[in-house]
């Protein structure tokens, strides 16, 4: 991919911004909004509370469709606007809202959050205001579905946990099955376990009872009108980062880059804001729906975030009392599900009643009444503080690396690796999430419910493992393994392969002094290492079939770079993904144990390190067999792909097969888009293997020059806006496809010389 490091320009032409004023109830003092021209508002207030308001409504001007259906989604409330098929859904969604004491609740983010949370809610219910007002200006999205938006309580924000990224029940679920289909051993062919581990199934547990859907109504919670294309649910979400020391870079300021891997929507996740009042003074990008930002900077501190692989979910199942089977045995004793009752409002009809039962541990997702059994989760969602990126608010105000690591102690979730940099040079890194202590057993699979498996209590944040200036000069993570050998306890088993991580270490280890522009282009890497261990076992092979030779003649010389124009690429990723990988599982697995492995992509690692030593793996002939194996599977790869891209390989492309959608809840999608990189690759893309389309990326990305703040660069992708016949839209799609960011502008001078539109917001009754 050619990575373009000019930086978006500005549209030619504009004589200067787009001024406005506009009466906002609840302001104390006038509130200047500069929006440039990629999207992104500069909020100026003179006070906390009129500043997060002024957040609110902004994000509410830019992105109210996606928030109010957010909101609605969240809180079980589809239903009412989309009629009965939702209200299962509207169940599920209600099962997982966070039930406790909001005292706790609020005090878990720290003295700032009540108001920050209770103004942004002011300030989107002023826009809501302000378009009854103004009727002209609602989002067609509301005319089209027949709705109104609706008002926000503090509470919405808190409430919903849906959207964080916890783990792992459902690779509990599955590895039940794949357990039950091929035995314990079977589990190392899916996914490496970290610190190197067999799980141990529990006492009492039948893995071959636990139904494949089991979590279904949380999934259910999560869907979203418009459905995404089968496959892409099973995609794993992450991110890269890295913060590199001033003895590492050009300029002698700390550089530091993320960029988050999450589903791919029109509008996008994220929504980068800069926000300015005395006291703060902070640009970055969070979720539309909270107030603050997660992943920016503010004057002196620059911070980013991956997720770190704490396990925050098990999956308990209870014998219910044959006789009495609203009762579960607890201990010796039978226990009563706690049962709500709520009713769901539905639009064209009556409201309907809907039961919700808990456990000690907490949500029932199943009762099977025939077998006398019920299953329920227990997470961390349930406890205070743990709405996801809402901790963020702790540390916007930071000033150094003891203030942001005391601000992350009482972070909740999602887990996080946290990195830092500051503009006296340096740099460090916090995990932080919380962390269930476990009593007797290893959270890998289901457990019984009945009082032999329990948390007895979360670790102390401050425990979790961090460093502070390491003498590597830098600091990568890409949701590997990464605690440090001798760490006195286990958070979770489960990481990301390790080969993003890898490649990020090599190019920052290997002397050339970074830049930010350098950091841009490490984001959109393409080298697959994989590819480059794979290919020396296969370019030396020779085959009498027709298509297996003409194959081996195309990846002769291969790079591994999965370009987008590459004609190898579109051979060896199909080869890779769809033909080796299986081909390799039945060779050691049943065929239902294969199918299950295969489905988080195989533990490649092992894969690979069984191709490269075949005697070890394969037995006598070892090496022969293996050579079958590549070439059968080679052979079928060529025969696939000729059948999609067509008879001369000169023609094919890796991005006439990947592309990428991004979805919209309405149903109308930006794209497709042609796509390079892959699962490996530090520009990542996660696809379907079945259509090619990628599901899981980085649709914003930052690369941050700490202390000379102008010179930051970001993207997201396909753009700030969610009107559709906005100009921001999806005006950052181009650059996001060839690599090409817009300058994160922070200087006042900067901003207003950048400025497309000024809002000024006033005291009004």
């Amino acid at each position: 991919m050619a990575v373009l490091l000019l930086g978006l320009a500005p549209p030619a032409g504009i004589a200067g911004p787009r001024t406005e004023s506009s009466e906002i109830p609840g302001l104390s003092r006038p509130v200047r909004i500069v929006v440039d021209h990629w999207g992104v508002p500069h909020i100026y207030a003179r006070n906390a509370g009129d500043l997060f308001l002024a957040q609110g409504f902004t994000a509410a001007r830019d992105r109210l469709f996606q928030m109010d259906v957010w909101r609605r989604s969240g809180l079980g409330l589809l239903s009412e606007i989309l009629g009965p098929s939702f209200v299962r859904q509207d169940r599920a969604a209600r099962l997982l809202l966070y039930r406790g004491d909001m005292e706790r609740e609020w005090a878990a983010y720290g003295p700032e959050a009540k108001l920050a949370v209770t103004r942004f809610t002011e300030g989107i219910n002023a826009q809501v205001d302000w378009l009854e007002r103004h009727p002209e200006n609602l989002p067609p999205e509301f005319r089209e579905f027949g709705f109104a938006p609706s008002r926000w309580r503090p509470e919405d924000v808190v409430r919903i946990r849906k959207h964080g990224l916890s783990m792992n029940a459902a690779s509990e679920v599955f590895r039940s099955r794949l357990v039950c289909a091929g035995g314990i051993g079977a589990g190392t062919f899916s996914r490496a376990l970290q610190p190197a581990h067999t799980p141990a199934v529990p006492d009492g547990l039948d893995p071959c009872s636990v139904p494949a859907d089991v979590l279904e109504p949380a999934g259910q919670a999560d869907r979203q009108p418009a459905p995404a294309p089968p496959g892409t649910a099973a995609m794993a979400e992450g991110s890269n980062g890295w913060v590199v020391a001033p003895a590492r870079t050009a300029t002698g300021r700390p550089v530091l880059a993320n960029d988050p891997h999450r589903a791919l929507t029109a509008p996008p996740l994220r929504y980068i804001s800069h926000l300015s009042t005395p006291g703060l003074d902070v640009i970055g990008a969070g979720e539309p729906f909270l107030p603050g930002v997660s992943l920016g900077h503010n004057e002196t501190v620059a911070f980013g975030l991956t997720v770190f692989g704490i396990d925050q979910e098990d999956l308990y199942v209870y014998r219910l009392d044959p006789g009495s089977p609203g009762r579960y045995g607890y201990r010796g004793a039978w226990e009563p599900f706690r049962t709500v009752t709520e009713e769901v409002p539905v639009a064209g009809g009556p409201p309907q009643r809907v039961e919700l039962q808990f456990t000690r541990h907490g949500p029932v997702l199943r009762v099977d009444g025939e077998h006398h059994v019920a299953y329920a989760l227990r997470t961390t969602w349930t406890e205070p503080g743990t709405a996801p990126y809402l901790g963020s608010l702790r540390y916007l105000r930071a000033r150094d690396f003891g203030e942001f690591a005391a601000a992350l102690r009482h972070w909740g979730g999602p887990p996080e690796n946290h990195l830092y940099a500051d503009t006296g040079g340096n740099i460090g890194w916090v995990t932080a999430g919380l962390a269930p202590k476990r009593s007797g057993y290893d959270g890998l699979l289901p457990a019984p419910g009945d009082g032999r498996y329990e948390w007895t209590g979360f670790h102390d944040g401050a425990t979790l493992p961090r460093s502070y200036n390491p003498p590597d000069g830098f600091i990568a993570s890409a949701n590997d393994y990464n605690v440090p050998a001798g760490h006195p306890f286990q958070v979770g088993y489960e990481w990301e392969p390790p080969y993003r991580r890898q490649r990020i270490d090599d190019v920052l280890s290997a002397g050339r002094r970074q830049s930010v522009d350098d950091s841009v282009r490490l984001q959109n890497d393409q080298l697959s290492l994989p590819a480059l261990r794979l290919l020396p076992l296969v370019t030396g092979l020779r085959s009498t079939d027709p298509g297996t030779g003409r194959a081996l003649d195309l990846l002769r010389g291969y790079d591994g770079v999965a370009q987008v124009d590459s004609a190898a690429t579109a051979l060896y990723e199909p080869w890779f993904t769809n033909h080796l990988v299986p081909a390799f599982l039945r060779v050691f697995l049943n065929e239902e144990a294969a199918s299950l492995a295969r489905i988080p992509g195989g533990n490649i690692s092992l894969m690979l390190e069984a191709l490269e030593h075949p005697g070890e793996w394969f037995g006598p002939g070892g090496a022969a067999a293996r050579d079958r194996l590549l070439l059968t599977t080679l052979g079928a790869a060529y025969a696939d792909v000729r059948g999609k891209l067509g008879d001369d390989p000169g023609k094919w492309r890796w991005g006439t097969l990947q592309h990428t959608v991004f979805l919209s809840t309405t149903g109308r999608h930006v794209g497709p888009v042609e796509r390079g990189g892959s699962g490996y690759t530090v520009d990542v893309s996660s696809y379907n293997p079945a259509t090619y389309e990628q599901g899981v990326g980085a649709s914003f990305k930052m690369a941050l020059d700490v202390g000379h703040w102008d010179d930051s660069k970001a993207i997201n992708a396909p753009g700030q806006s969610g009107d559709v016949a906005g100009p921001h839209y999806r005006d950052l799609l181009e650059g996001w496809r060839t690599g090409t960011y817009f300058p994160l502008l922070y200087s006042r001078a900067a901003v207003e010389r950048n400025a497309e539109s000024v809002l000024t917001l006033l005291p009004g009754a």
